[in-house]
């Protein structure tokens, strides 16, 4: 009986889960959005090594988000979570310039894989509170997204620590998961 209602909310409601991988360099702010976005306030983190999951609802879609460290000695491993993922969320410490090079050469690196080609992409600029942070415009061109042809992505200023930008992005990516992409 409990799964017949389950059902039933689903065909009404449009309740959809999706799995979405968070990545991004270390200290770009993945676990801060993480848990601002799965408790809606920010909670202190140390560096991840392996992975933080939880369950977000955000639209009557249900993410299962997972959050992968961004070591250089653990991004190798981030392939073993590549199967069945609807959505990347890349994040990008928009302060951090000196390594936006790598940034834009792990993201590509990224869209290469197989298992991610259907995959649609959302990107954070994160980090927008502090001086110097490059705006979305330029996190643009440094992460040559003009490139991505063959998936949609969208590109959001966002800080976690204030928390803007976040849920922005978000409905963007319930939208485009509703509409088929992903």
């Amino acid at each position: 009986m409990g799964i017949f209602f389950s059902k039933m909310f689903s065909s009404v409601f449009g309740n959809k889960e999706a799995r979405i991988l968070v990545l991004g360099l270390d200290n770009a702010g993945k676990t801060t959005i993480l848990y601002r976005l799965q408790m809606g306030e920010v909670v202190s983190t140390i560096p991840t090594i392996g992975f933080n999951v939880e369950t977000v609802q955000h639209n009557n879609i249900k993410f299962q988000v997972w959050d992968l460290g961004g070591q250089t000695s653990i991004r190798p491993y981030w392939r073993c979570y590549f199967p069945n993922t609807q959505a990347i969320i890349y994040v990008v410490d928009s302060s951090d310039t000196d390594r936006l090079v790598i940034a834009k050469d792990e993201f590509h690196a990224i869209l290469e894989e197989e298992e991610l080609r259907g995959a649609v992409v959302l990107i954070y600029a994160n980090k927008q509170d502090l001086p110097g942070a490059l705006d979305d415009a330029a996190v643009t061109e440094a992460l040559e997204l003009h490139k991505i042809k063959n998936r949609q992505w969208a590109i959001f200023k966002t800080s976690a620590v204030k928390g803007e930008g976040l849920f922005e992005g978000l409905d963007w990516l319930s939208n485009t998961l509703k509409s088929g992409g992903g």
